[in-house]
């Protein structure tokens, strides 16, 4: 995959970040230029004569190593390394859009890390929306010699004090997270249709409100797409029932916003993963300093993806429980094979479980702020926790989802004796992820 500082999407960070392609670098014509530029600047340069945060004001020299020394405290466990890999694709591909004024020789040390599958020992905590800060200098200890890469004997580089600002300078890890969570929310949300379908005809559920007449009255588009998807999963014959339970009736309007959000909140990032956010942004023979390093967008984004999620998990455990129930599937409650048996009984629970997560999950992080610094910096998107709380989504929804499609495949099948679930539950999972195994 060639990174050249356009073009980077949500599903490219994510093949690069889990080992499926390997990357190549394309034209660092716009990267050499700010290092050109930034050679010949004059006058006060943040982070390069004076100091960083409240120390904007001091001027110093030659201390962008110290920099990376004393910026290189995260805490707590280590993260996966996928999302690391993640982390050093995005900034190589932020590097590449120019605007930094960092040393372009250290852009292919950058691909051969990421190639070699290495990674910086990164730690959880320690970044609030304004710059994964501690993650990068991690980063470029490692390329300095200072500390160790993970996974192998990873390569070295000479960061001059220049480039270390410009090395860190960025959300690149959230960025990361926030890429792998949308790709692999937008999986789960294609296979839950087919899920919902299974559904629909367990409860002889009606597919009256999915036509086209009913979504033309209302054009969201993400609410046409999933009506006209399940239409062609169904066979299209009406209910006996008047109405349905919302669950069923109003799918496409609750699973059609999800999509509208995940779209929305995708766009976003991906403008973000190609962007060069830097602060000073070295552009036009200056160094413009500036806030676009700021998450607001991409944390609002994610908010509003993550409370979709929740509701369309919500709609799933209300069709699980109709499933239990003989009057929509005319079988035994709970999908039993006899009178008293408690059949699939326990997959309420389990559902239920995973939604209250995905409850918890979905509070917003853009109601809150910090002041830090001394007062300089006194707002913060902290879209850090938006990007890492949505990746933990894709678990519970998908434990979600599989309970429900658990239960309509038996609807469909027919009753069975008691045994344990967690087999069945651990194969939907897999049937629910793309690629997964034919069912």
């Amino acid at each position: 995959m060639e990174l050249h500082g356009a073009g980077l999407t949500c599903s490219r960070v994510a093949a690069v970040a889990t080992g499926q392609a390997r990357v190549t670098i394309g034209s660092t014509d716009r990267a050499r230029a700010a290092w050109a530029t930034a050679q010949a600047l004059t006058g006060p340069v943040y982070g390069q004569s004076t100091g960083v945060g409240a120390n904007k004001d001091v001027e110093v020299a030659a201390s962008g190593l110290d920099l990376l020394r004393s910026h290189a405290g995260g805490a707590g466990p280590l993260i996966e390394a996928e999302r690391a890999r993640g982390m050093l694709a995005v900034r190589l591909n932020q590097l590449l859009a120019g605007g930094s004024g960092i040393d372009p020789a250290v852009l292919p040390v950058l691909a051969e890390a990421i190639n070699a599958g290495v990674t910086p020992p990164v730690r959880a905590y320690g970044a609030i929306g304004t710059g994964d800060l501690t993650a990068l200098a991690s980063a470029a200890l490692c390329l300095l010699g200072e500390q160790a890469w993970h996974g192998g004997d990873g390569p070295r580089f000479a960061l001059a004090s220049s480039d270390g600002l410009p090395f860190i300078s960025s959300g690149a890890l959230t960025l990361a997270d926030a890429a792998l969570a949308c790709h692999r929310l937008r999986g789960l949300l294609d296979a839950a249709v087919d899920v919902a379908a299974f559904s629909f005809t367990a409860a002889g559920a009606s597919a009256e409100p999915l036509a086209a007449a009913v979504q033309e009255a209302r054009p969201h588009r993400g609410q046409a797409v999933v009506a006209a998807r399940l239409r062609g999963l169904l066979n299209g014959e009406l209910a006996a029932r008047v109405q349905d339970p919302y669950g069923y009736r109003a799918f496409a309007q609750v699973h059609g916003g999800a999509l509208d959000a995940l779209e929305r909140a995708a766009t976003t990032v991906e403008v973000d993963l190609n962007a060069a956010a830097e602060n000073p942004l070295i552009d036009r023979s200056l160094a413009w300093h500036n806030g676009n390093f700021h998450s607001a967008p991409v944390a609002l984004a994610l908010d509003t993806l993550r409370a979709a999620v929740a509701q369309t998990a919500q709609l799933s455990t209300a069709r699980l429980a109709t499933l239990m129930e003989p009057g929509y599937t005319g079988a035994l409650p709970f999908l039993a094979d006899r009178p008293g048996a408690s059949g699939l009984m326990i997959l309420e629970y389990v559902a239920q479980d995973a939604l209250a997560e995905l409850r918890h999950l979905a509070t917003p992080v853009t109601t809150g702020t910090a002041v830090i610094s001394r007062g300089t910096e006194d707002h913060a998107g902290f879209a850090t926790q938006a990007a890492r709380y949505a990746l933990r989504c894709v678990e519970p929804l998908e434990i979600v989802l599989a309970c429900e499609r658990v239960a309509a495949v038996r609807a469909r099948r027919g009753a069975e004796p008691d045994r344990p679930l967690d087999g069945d539950l651990d194969a939907a999972r897999l049937l629910l992820r793309p690629g997964g195994p034919t069912p």
